[in-house]
């Protein structure tokens, strides 16, 4: 990673004034909530105010956990709320990939997806740092306040590194270099025993009907791959769960998991690498709304009207995944 972007970090921080009043907006995970804690820290002693304030719903119980031991202070985005805000920055995400998102002009944007068309939504002065080849926002953050010269407190410590693993997969999925340097570095002030606390506090206990509904639905796909579907839930992190817990199975290469979410169904990939589960998300359900993500972890959504009345949900959703490797099979014969 260059450090060039350490130093125009420090003259763009330079440039905020006691005046400025910022929101930093994300989509709350490890990854953003670690990295927005981070540079509230930076930004704090510059400006007059650093809110953190994010647009989805939290339910899952690391995520919570996080938040509580860590005291990260994160409130709910409400649209109303703009008017007490000169600046916005945005962490691990970028305008184009929510709706929310889209409504605001950025004074600073960091992140480690893939670079989009984001010009039209930044300042003029703006700070936009976005590192693709990076495994996680939390490692862009931890150089930055390694290159301001500061050291992270246990909490903030804790923080970056469990962004860093969730977002990684403890190095499995992705992460470099890079990744490992900041890892030892923050390991260092770290919380090991709050760390070990977080990473435990993974599913609720009212989730676990749920797993058992999942199990019961599991049907095998081609290419050694595997669908679930658990039909309505009140939220799609619970599905991110379940397909998390199914990449522990040995002999699954790859599970998609659905649930109808606000009248919205949503598809949850893993995948161990073999088979691009980005690339299935896409061409299986692109065409109907959104559908696409990395090698290893991806996601899908389109509306519920889009399935035929004569069809459930799940049987849809299982049809289009085994037409996909129909057509693969057809393609590498070819």
């Amino acid at each position: 990673m260059s450090l060039d972007f350490v130093s125009s970090f420090k003259r763009w921080l330079a440039q905020q004034n006691k005046a400025n009043r910022y929101c930093l907006l994300i989509s709350a995970d490890p990854d953003a909530l670690a990295s927005a804690m981070a540079l509230r820290k930076l930004l704090r002693q510059k400006v007059q105010r650093v809110d953190i304030r994010h647009i989805n719903e939290i339910t899952r119980p690391d995520n919570l956990a996080m938040i509580r031991y860590l005291r990260i202070p994160t409130s709910p985005w409400r649209a109303e709320d703009a008017q007490e805000y000169s600046h916005f920055g945005l962490l691990d995400s970028q305008p184009t990939h929510h709706s929310a998102f889209a409504s605001y002009t950025y004074s600073l944007v960091v992140d480690h997806h893939p670079d989009e068309e984001i010009a039209q939504f930044l300042r003029s002065d703006a700070y936009c740092l976005v590192r693709k080849g990076i495994g996680a926002t939390s490692t862009i953050l931890t150089r930055l306040i390694k290159g301001t010269g500061q050291r992270p407190g246990p909490l903030l410590a804790t923080a970056l590194l469990y962004g860093i693993r969730t977002d990684t997969a403890s190095f499995e999925r992705s992460g470099g270099e890079e990744d490992l340097k900041a890892y030892h570095w923050l390991f260092k002030y770290a919380n090991a025993a709050l760390l070990r606390r977080i990473c435990r506090s993974e599913y609720l206990r009212a989730w676990l009907p749920l797993f058992a509904r999942a199990f019961r639905s599991l049907k095998d796909c081609p290419g050694n791959g595997a669908h679930a579907s658990l039909n309505e839930v009140k939220n799609a992190d619970l599905l991110v769960s379940i397909a998390d817990f199914f990449t522990k199975v040995h002999g699954l290469r790859w599970i998609a998991v659905s649930g109808v979410v606000e009248k919205k169904i949503v598809v949850i990939f893993r995948g161990d690498g073999a088979r691009d589960v980005g690339q299935m998300a896409k061409q299986c359900f692109g065409g109907l709304g959104q559908g696409g993500g990395h090698r290893n972890l991806a996601r899908a959504e389109f509306l519920l009207n889009v399935v035929p009345d004569n069809i459930k949900p799940a049987e849809f959703v299982h049809q289009k995944l085994a037409g996909y490797h129909v057509l693969r099979k057809r393609e590498e014969g070819a």
